[in-house]
């Protein structure tokens, strides 16, 4: 009889546990859209474009909706668990790429039909499990995830160079925004006080105090937020109408295979966080809403969408393993998006700002990377792996740009993401030499990813 009473009483804390009211849910999900720092990826991207500021403000705008709407679509009707959804870091430079070569609406084209091909591969085909199960160890994943933050190193760091402002002008502009982040990440990891909230706003902080920094130089120009509404409805391809390439889609295609190892990482951390088993059922259901995610997301011209793993330290944080909380983050986001004041105000942030926190984000997408990586055995294969794959990315980002523009447009698109070329040169050495005992790990499954 106690052992019964005992029994009940577990079940009923866990019921409880699952209640979170609509407040709550609210305040969550509030919590979990300011931890992600999802602006950063769109407006490197519209810098990339050269984009002008209201230009930059509407794809930023955009991707918000994008997520808020691939949120919703993945934790509650497609994995069902409680995993958010923000742009990736990933195809950036092969985005950039497309864009500037070919055009926006090529751009925009090639996310469709990739988008389309991960969302079948989930459902109804149910092979993308398999795919997992056999092609996504922890070598390659780690080996990616490190690839991402040292390919896209070159870029933040050559944008701050390059930045409007004086050289000197711009380097102490950088130092004290990358000083002001750092900061914040180390006391918010070390503080055991209410302090260490501190982590979840470090990029606003820094963000906020390099700004600040920048209009003692005149550096910053908020003219374009005086004139932006503050309501306004999406609006579908807005960047204009997409247009099909062979070549783009083919390396787009590429692309999203890699972004998939990127939310493997994220679904299986999620996993362990909530106790929920990621059965076959669920990874298939993961690509679904994913590659729909991603599908709508291309209306609406946002980068593709991957789940972000530091929404699963929140949920470690509050213990609150709901998915209305996320639900509600979706709604949120949706809501934030179509607000232009606000998303004028973020697209009016020096570059020299954002490039100074992207490039202490890339050091942390790197050690994340490595973090997955220490679980795989150093032998001497799997330095291979690991080591020639980042010589690959280097190599494709350290390319001439003379050698490259002589290059086919489809080498050109490949060769322009270093990310790309590490990643399939990952996989490829995985496949290809030969693994022995030694070699193998007893990791099952990535755990990190680089969000």
């Amino acid at each position: 009889m106690e052992s019964t009473a005992r029994k009940l009483e577990t079940e009923e804390v866990k019921i409880e546990k699952t209640q979170v009211s609509t407040m709550q849910s609210i305040f969550l999900g509030l919590q979990h859209v300011l931890a992600m720092d999802l602006f950063i990826p769109p407006i490197i991207l519209a810098g990339l474009l050269s984009f002008s500021v209201p230009d930059s403000a509407l794809l930023i705008q955009m991707t918000f909706i994008a997520c808020g709407l691939a949120t919703i679509i993945q934790a509650g009707f497609a994995m069902k668990l409680p995993v958010m959804q923000g742009p990736s870091f990933v195809p950036l430079s092969a985005l950039a790429a497309i864009g500037t070569t070919s055009g926006i609406g090529a751009m925009i084209g090639s996310l469709i039909p990739g988008a389309l091909i991960i969302a079948l591969l989930g459902n109804p085909l149910r092979v993308f499990s398999k795919v997992v199960r056999k092609f996504i160890p922890p070598i390659v994943a780690g080996t990616v995830i490190v690839v991402v933050g040292i390919s896209l190193m070159p870029s933040a760091i050559n944008s701050i160079y390059t930045a409007q402002g004086s050289f000197g002008t711009n380097m102490l502009v950088a130092l004290i925004t990358a000083a002001v982040l750092i900061f914040c990440m180390y006391v918010g990891e070390k503080a055991k006080t209410k302090l260490k909230y501190i982590k979840v706003a470090a990029v606003i902080f820094s963000l906020g105090i390099g700004s600040i920094t920048a209009s003692f130089f005149g550096l910053v120009d908020f003219s374009s937020v005086g004139t932006a509404s503050w309501f306004q409805m999406p609006s579908i391809f807005a960047f204009g109408t997409p247009t099909f390439e062979l070549d783009a889609i083919l390396i787009m295609l590429a692309i999203y295979f890699i972004v998939t190892i990127e939310t493997t990482g994220t679904w299986f951390t999620v996993g362990k966080v909530t106790e929920e088993e990621l059965t076959d059922k669920r990874l298939n259901g993961g690509a679904f809403g994913e590659g729909l995610g991603c599908f709508v997301g291309s209306f609406f011209g946002g980068t593709p969408v991957t789940g972000y793993s530091s929404n699963a330290g929140i949920i470690a944080i509050t213990g609150v393993k709901s998915r209305k909380p996320i639900i509600a983050g979706g709604v949120i986001l949706l809501v934030l998006g179509m607000m232009p004041k606000l998303m004028n105000v973020i697209a009016s942030i020096p570059s020299v700002v954002i490039n100074s926190v992207f490039a202490i984000l890339c050091v942390v997408i790197m050690m994340n990377g490595f973090k997955v990586i220490k679980e795989v055995p150093f032998t001497e294969r799997n330095m291979l792996v690991i080591g020639i794959s980042i010589m690959a990315a280097m190599f494709a980002v350290l390319m001439p740009a003379d050698i490259l523009s002589g290059l086919p447009s489809l080498v050109t698109y490949f060769i322009s993401s270093g990310t790309a070329t590490g990643a399939i040169v990952a996989l490829v050495l995985n496949l290809v030499l030969p693994q022995k005992r030694e070699d193998s790990s007893l990791a099952s499954a990535p755990s990190v990813n680089l969000n």
